[in-house]
């Protein structure tokens, strides 16, 4: 891992698309960065070529003299540069041609292309960052959320970290204790167990407390894939666009309008969610309408709640009660659509002005109209939401239920100051069992050389979380993840 650090690399590290974006930048990191820059950069009059100043001037290729570019130069020298390597940053118009043609003049000076991630994995081998601020760096990038963002950059600022380094120290401390007693037992006075148990439960403890926020950092990151299923004609469509106050979704009054899966990127309650409006469910003929009705099954089977949704109008058929019970096993939320074409006489309420907010009474006259196994289960308040979509109605009960699932299943995503991934987690749960194992070896009364066994393991689990102990194929694992610019 150490060979990396001693050659120059060289990547786009800013996101490219034809006709946008005003600025482009390549960054170019390692012992070779300030002699490519003096090669391609010319700075008019007699500007400075010093660390951490900006210079104007023209990128030329060196060869044939050629103006590539108008542009920026930022030298960034080591140590004070995000990889504590020398740092050259070219700051050119977006777009693709000029930022591409800059790379290969880079490239064709003495730099390499980076591997994916490698910048960050060169300031985590250079000591500027930790291997949790390192994943949160990645975090950061592909934020979905404010809140998401929010937790990444908690964790860049070390808020995770330290509290890893505190469990790791204190274990080291008590292993320090042991094995003195181990090798100079005659020499110092007897160990305090009680105090080296009362060490461990405060670790385990604030193990505990860190390993329950993984789902919470899964949810911030990935988000919530939610389809919205159900008959043909009875809105899903009308829904996709009500929720996401656009015209995503073709609406007809005809029947299979909706041929494939439409997506839409919304965010509720700092939770990202991706709503996939499907196919009308139903026994169709049209080979094409067929193939949309089975990925609208595939969806469902693969999303993380389902929106099952009916004409309120019509009431729970039995076409309904099919499709309920193809996707039964999925976390469902039941929407009756159309409570705006209900008449006043299917109301218990004679008042035909609707109230579109929860109403359990309600609930009860639709299934004793229409009582063809209208699912008990489903009649809570975070599962039955009346809608109209087409007036834009009912969508604030939609978001309060799909929060509310959320908080049931103790995944709940707001204001985390730590949100811990799975290769972190993995390591806390290895953590913590290395250490009920030396509590019980302490009750069992077994001699002070097993103590420390299982807490060595208890340390180098948590050093792995931050970096301290790690191998090579974990950080290729880590770093793969990266775009190629950071």
């Amino acid at each position: 891992m150490n060979a990396i650090a001693k050659d120059t690399i060289a990547a786009i590290a800013t996101a490219i698309v034809p006709q946008q974006g005003s600025v482009g930048i390549v960054r170019v990191s390692g012992p070779k960065a300030p002699e490519i820059a003096r090669q391609l950069f010319h700075a008019p009059g007699s500007q400075p070529w010093e660390s951490h100043r900006i210079l104007y001037g023209h990128i030329r290729d060196p060869r044939s003299g050629e103006i590539v570019d108008e542009a920026l130069l930022l030298l960034m020298l080591a140590p004070r540069s995000f990889t504590r390597e020398d740092v050259a940053e070219f700051h050119c118009h977006g777009g693709i041609i000029a930022v591409q043609h800059v790379l290969t003049l880079c490239i064709k000076a003495g730099a390499r292309l980076a591997q994916a991630g490698e910048f960050t994995l060169r300031a985590f081998l250079n000591g500027r960052i930790d291997l949790t601020q390192a994943e949160s760096v990645a975090d950061l990038v592909g934020a979905q959320s404010p809140a998401a963002a929010h937790a990444a950059l908690a964790g860049l600022q070390g808020k995770l970290a330290n509290p890893i380094r505190t469990f790791r120290t204190t274990c080291m401390d008590a292993l320090a204790e042991i094995e003195a007693r181990v090798d100079f037992e005659d020499d110092l006075p007897p160990l305090n167990e009680a105090e080296i148990c009362r060490q461990i439960d405060r670790v385990i403890a604030g193990i505990t407390t860190i390993e329950a926020t993984v789902g919470e950092g899964e949810l911030l990151r990935s988000g919530l894939k939610v389809a919205i299923v159900g008959q043909p004609n009875v809105g899903k469509s009308s829904l996709l666009n009500a929720w996401s106050q656009s015209d995503r979704a073709i609406v007809t009054d005809l029947p299979g309008t909706t041929r494939d899966v439409v997506e839409s990127q919304l965010v509720v309650g700092g939770i990202p969610i991706q709503v996939l409006d499907t196919a009308g469910i139903r026994d169709t003929t049209d080979t094409v309408e067929r193939i949309g009705v089975d990925r609208s099954q595939a969806a469902a089977q693969q999303a993380d709640l389902v929106l099952l949704t009916f004409d309120a109008s019509r009431g729970w058929t039995a076409a309904d009660r099919e499709i309920y019970q193809r996707v039964a096993d999925r976390t469902l939320i039941l929407i009756a659509n159309k409570a705006d074409l209900l008449s006043s006489q299917t109301l218990s309420n004679p008042d035909p002005e609707i109230d579109l907010d929860l109403n359990l009474n309600l609930a009860d006259t639709l299934k004793t109209q229409f009582p063809q196994d209208f699912p008990d289960e489903l009649l809570t308040a975070d599962r039955f939401i009346l809608t109209a979509a087409a007036q834009q109605h009912g969508i604030p009960d939609l978001e309060r239920a799909i929060l509310s699932l959320a908080r049931t299943q103790h995944i709940q995503a707001a204001d985390l100051d730590i949100a811990i991934n799975q290769r972190q987690a993995v390591a806390l749960t290895r953590a913590r069992v290395a250490l009920d194992r030396v509590q019980q070896t302490i009750n069992d009364g077994l001699p002070l050389d097993f103590w420390t066994i299982d807490l060595r393991d208890a340390i180098r689990a948590l050093g792995e979380i931050t970096g301290e102990e790690v191998t090579e194929s974990v950080l290729d694992r880590i770093f793969s993840r990266f775009c190629i610019g950071k």
